[in-house]
């Protein structure tokens, strides 16, 4: 964080030479701004503050979770019912305060820089973007080490555990057991929370900055110009009502009806939140106003940000279902996976790789549709509000996520502490479904990071001055090409973190079983620091080279080959980077609940490919080894490489306007 406030500093405050008077505006040359000094001050302060508030939702996150699963654990004693409730109102406490926090740390920033830069809103909402690039900068920490972390223990404790020494999962005689299951709060709490708090930031930061250029800017209509923060709060409201449908008015009885009341919250939300859209565009905005739109200013209604939000909201509630589909063991995609088990490791994972791909078809038409529609009624402006949309109801997305690794870990607390086999069942139940609410929560996650940086890349595009990008020039073409293979290289220095990290891991785990005598019988004790520390390490030195891919890319190509092609570079990851994306999260979901399905062993057909030990369930276990590192690290941590690189443009869009392109320029 603070080498790259320097460099924020620096690299802004160059762009008029450090000079500390007025110069004329970006956008209105007869009109003067503040310095650009000043800019690059106040641009350092709001990365600072969004980094510091995505790290503390990020760490609270885990406390409570780490609170609440042997709560949850204890609960289960009683019945499925109380479980559920502690580990679902658990999860909410997380959507809640990631949601409330990033909403007032941003309107409180907004209402302080207000004082400096008075009436010069482009001044003050461009500072304000440096809140959304640390939102994301500290998320991709979050994401890569946290799947890294949790990922290592996992492969290592399932490959020795369960397929060498066939013990069961969060057995306490393996030595990864433990790291295993702190890594499921590092992943899944802190890392997916920071994800979306940085989605969230991002896309409020695109709609303000498009909104200052805009009627509501040039106006000072403040009510306005807030319209993006209205509906986020509109939000909250909303999922403060939902919540209580999962635990006060319906109680889930019995185990059939847990995913039922999940899906309800995301139902829910949406409707009432269709109806919070239409009250807040009513009240807030005036009938008629103006949008930037590249260099003119478009007429839009206030019902036609009604839409561009709606629209928005219920392309994520598609993509959430469609996820849903492909990576729940009730539908037959998983089950078709889960029977090809039946001839080995080879076709499950060949039948895993189809459903993967085949799963992101649905969800790039959803894309398309909201961006095309959206784009029409209110350019740029419109696809930012169209992303947080499909935010608005972060907080039941997040109690819905969130609830996931907490039903994980209290199952490995029955498991460790000999509760008995009812217990476990229950438990079981709660994980099942919280796998798929975890894998519609990355679809959230990547259906929202697509429109967010194309917003931000609209932002870019106009605040660095580019007219038009055109793919047949080779500037942008060359742009284009290296873009889409970014994720490609991510995506392989992700799992190869993984794959090396796991290597020492079961190495570890395979020592203390060959060395330490009684380990097995369960009369003496594992060395679970060794294993904790393996997976601490590996995360903290492994993210460091795909964290620097990330933040050095928009920053090299900027300065040495101008805004064209870095326009260019922008358009290919995010292209690329939303299937791949997709692609891995519903792979390794339906790898990991078609393992779930056969140890189950629910229905008829299940019972024909188990039971636990047998080779058609050994299959399924390589299958969900294979499948957790992209579900876990290299699949959600790819969105991150698409808005972050987004953002990071848009903030740096004044240096690369004015000092980019060097090559160019001496060739």
């Amino acid at each position: 964080m603070a080498i790259f406030a320097v460099v924020i500093f620096l690299f802004l405050g160059s762009v008029e030479g450090f000079s500390t008077k007025s110069q004329p505006c970006t956008y209105s040359k007869d009109k003067y701004c503040k310095p650009a000094l000043f800019t690059a001050l106040f641009s350092t302060v709001s990365f600072l503050l969004g980094a510091i508030t995505s790290l503390v939702s990020g760490f609270l996150g885990m406390k409570i979770a780490t609170y609440a699963n042997a709560r949850t654990t204890l609960e289960a004693r009683k019945g499925v019912g109380k479980a559920f409730i502690t580990a679902f109102r658990s999860g909410a406490v997380m959507g809640f305060l990631l949601a409330s926090s990033g909403l007032v740390v941003l309107y409180i920033t907004i209402n302080v820089f207000k004082l400096y830069y008075g009436d010069d809103w482009e001044g003050l909402f461009e500072s304000i973007t440096g809140y959304g690039l640390g939102g994301s900068s500290m998320a991709l920490f979050g994401r890569v080490g946290g799947g890294i972390y949790t990922k290592a223990a996992d492969v290592g404790a399932d490959l020795v555990g369960k397929v060498e020494r066939n013990i069961p999962e969060d057995d306490p005689r393996n030595p990864a057991v433990i790291a295993d299951n702190v890594g499921d709060n590092v992943g899944d709490i802190a890392g997916m929370g920071s994800d979306l708090f940085g989605s969230y930031a991002e896309s409020s930061c695109a709609a303000l900055v498009v909104a200052s250029i805009s009627s509501f800017g040039i106006d000072h209509d403040f009510t306005g110009m807030c319209y993006p923060l209205l509906v986020s709060s509109v939000g909250i409201i909303v999922c403060l009502i939902t919540t209580l449908f999962a635990t006060d008015f319906f109680e889930v009885k019995a185990v059939k009806e847990i995913e039922p009341a999940l899906k309800k919250q995301l139902i829910i939300s949406t409707v009432l939140m269709t109806f919070g859209i239409a009250l807040i565009s009513w009240l807030a905005l005036p009938a008629k106003f103006t949008i930037y739109n590249f260099g003119t200013q478009k007429e839009v209604s206030n019902w036609g940000l009604f839409f561009c939000v709606s629209i928005g909201l219920w392309a994520g509630l598609i993509i959430g279902f469609v996820t849903e589909y492909y990576t729940s063991n009730a539908y037959s995609p998983v089950q078709d996976v889960a029977d090809s088990c039946r001839t080995g490791a080879a076709t499950n994972v060949i039948f895993g790789l189809a459903l993967g791909y085949k799963s992101v078809i649905i969800p790039i038409f959803a894309i398309a549709v909201s961006i095309y529609v959206s784009f029409s009624i209110a350019a740029m402006y419109g696809i930012a509000v169209a992303a947080l949309g499909m935010l608005s109801t972060i907080a039941t997305g997040l109690a819905i996520d969130a609830y996931g690794p907490i039903s994980d870990n209290a199952g490995g607390i029955a498991e460790m502490a000999g509760m008995s086999h009812r217990i476990r069942e229950r438990t079981d139940a709660l994980d099942a479904a919280g796998n798929t609410t975890a894998a519609i929560g990355k679809g959230f996650a990547i259906g929202s990071a697509a429109l967010v940086s194309l917003a931000l890349f609209g932002a870019f595009v106009s605040r660095a001055g580019v007219k038009v990008v055109d793919v047949l020039s080779p500037k942008v073409f060359i742009g284009l090409i290296v873009g889409a293979m970014l994720p490609y290289w991510f995506s392989a220095m992700t799992m190869k973190s993984v794959g090396s990290a796991a290597l020492k891991m079961v190495e570890e785990v395979r020592r203390q079983f060959n060395t330490i005598p009684g380990l097995m019988e369960g009369t003496a004790k594992p060395d679970y620091a060794t294993c904790v520390k393996i997976s601490t390490d590996a995360s903290i030195k492994e993210m460091i080279p795909p964290g620097a891919l990330v933040m050095l890319t928009p920053l090299i190509v900027g300065t040495l080959f101008g805004v064209e092609t870095l326009s260019g570079v922008l358009a290919g990851a995010l292209v690329s980077g939303v299937q791949i994306a997709i692609s891995a999260s519903n792979t390794g979901g339906a790898w990991d609940n078609a393992k779930k399905y056969i140890e189950a062993g629910a229905s008829e057909h299940a019972r024909t490919l188990g039971p636990k030990g047998s080779d058609c369930h050994k299959a399924a276990v390589i299958g969900d080894t294979i499948g957790d590192p992209l579900k876990d690290t290299s699949g959600p941590s790819l969105n991150i490489l698409i808005k972050l690189m987004a953002v990071e443009s848009l903030v740096f869009a004044p240096f690369f306007a004015t000092q980019g392109g060097l090559l160019f320029k001496y060739l």
